[in-house]
C-alpha cells in the first residue's frame, strides 16, 4: 500500500516551508562530509603529486564517508579557471595555483565546495587566494545578516572585496542555485553587481568568487572529459547503449567523467562516449580558461536558506 502524503516523510514540510526535514538533513550531511573531505584533501595535496591520484583519493573519501561525488573532482591549474579533471591515464602533476572544486551528493542533495592552494610559494598566488577567500567571507556575512538577500548585492560584495586587492572577479562565471541532482539549477549568483535585484528564496545555493589579475573573462577551451546526460538517443553501438543506460541510472542529471566510465567499461568506452556525444545524448563541458591567460583563484561554499541562513561547510 502506498503511503499517504502525511505519512511519507519526504512530503512533511519543515516549519511550514517548502523544503522537508529529510531534504534539510541530506543537505547538512553533504556539508559535513564536504568539510571533512576538504581537510583530508589539504593533507594529501603536495607539489608534483599526480592530479589523477588526488582526484581519485578525494572522490573515494567522499564515498567512504557516506556520500557520492556530485561531479568529478576539478583540479584546475593557474589560468584554467574550471572544468579540468584528470583523464584515466593522466600524468599531470600538481603545481602552481591549484583550484580544488568538488561536490558531495546525499540522495541528490548537494554541498558544493572549492578552495585554492599555492604550490609554488608565490606571493601573487597567495594574494589571489586571499582575495577570493575574502570575497566569499564578505558574501557569506552579507547573506547571514539580511532578511532579504538580493543577487546584485551579493555580487557587489564580491566585486568590492576582489578589486580592493587590485584584482578582477571573473564576470562570466557565477555561483548557482542547487537542485536535487542538479549542480546548476535556477538562479545564478553573480560575482559583480549585475543590477538583478531578485531575492533568494528558500533552498540551497553555492556562492563562488573567482579572482584574477587578468581581464576577468573566461572562454571555452579544450574538451574536459566531463559530461552530463542530455537525452535518450538512438545509437547503433551496443556498448554505447549500455553506457547510456548506466549513466542515466547512476548519475541521473549530475556530471560524470570519462575516467569513471572507462574504469567500469574499459578503454573501448572512449569510442562509445564519442558516439553518444555525436548523437547529443550527452554533453561535454569545455575547460574554462581566463582570456588573458592570467592565474585564477577560486573559493566556494554552500548556503541553505530555510527560516534562516545556514552555511553548510
Amino acid at each position: 500500500m502506498e503511503k499517504s502524503e502525511i505519512e511519507n516523510p519526504e512530503n512533511q514540510r519543515f516549519l511550514g516551508l517548502q523544503i522537508s526535514e529529510q531534504e534539510i538533513s541530506n543537505y547538512r550531511k553533504a556539508g559535513i562530509i564536504a568539510r571533512k573531505v576538504k581537510e583530508y584533501a589539504k593533507s594529501i595535496i603536495k607539489p608534483q603529486v599526480k592530479l589523477l591520484e588526488i582526484a581519485e583519493k578525494i572522490e573515494n573519501k567522499i564515498e567512504e564517508l557516506g556520500g557520492k561525488p556530485a561531479f568529478p573532482c576539478n583540479l584546475s591549474i593557474n589560468e584554467i579557471a574550471a572544468h579540468f579533471t584528470p583523464a584515466y591515464n593522466d600524468e599531470t602533476l600538481a603545481s602552481g595555483l591549484l583550484k580544488i572544486d568538488f561536490g558531495v551528493s546525499c540522495d541528490g542533495f548537494i554541498a558544493d565546495l572549492a578552495f585554492s592552494l599555492d604550490l609554488e610559494n608565490n606571493e601573487e598566488n597567495k594574494k589571489l587566494i586571499l582575495a577570493s577567500e575574502k570575497a566569499l567571507q564578505e558574501a557569506l556575512e552579507y547573506v547571514k545578516s539580511k532578511k532579504e538577500i538580493k543577487l546584485n548585492e551579493i555580487g557587489e560584495k564580491i566585486h568590492k572585496a576582489i578589486t580592493s586587492f587590485g584584482f578582477s572577479p571573473i564576470r562570466n562565471l557565477s555561483g548557482h542555485e542547487l537542485g536535487k541532482y542538479k549542480v546548476h539549477a535556477g538562479l545564478t549568483i553573480p560575482n559583480y553587481d549585475n543590477n538583478n535585484s531578485t531575492k533568494l528564496e528558500e533552498g540551497a545555493y553555492a556562492i563562488e568568487p573567482f579572482a584574477t589579475l587578468g581581464q576577468g573573462i573566461v572562454y571555452d577551451s579544450s574538451p574536459s572529459g566531463i559530461y552530463r546526460f542530455e537525452k535518450r538517443a538512438g545509437v547503433r553501438d551496443l556498448l554505447a547503449r549500455e553506457i547510456l543506460n548506466f549513466i542515466e541510472q547512476e548519475y541521473k542529471t549530475l556530471p560524470f567523467c570519462e575516467r569513471w566510465i572507462i574504469k567500469k567499461f574499459g578503454e573501448r568506452a572512449k569510442i562509445s562516449l564519442s558516439f553518444l556525444e555525436q548523437a547529443q545524448a550527452i554533453y561535454q563541458y569545455p575547460q574554462l580558461v581566463e582570456k588573458s591567460h592570467k592565474k585564477v583563484s577560486q573559493a566556494e561554499n554552500t548556503i541553505l536558506i530555510t527560516d534562516r541562513v545556514e552555511v553548510l561547510i
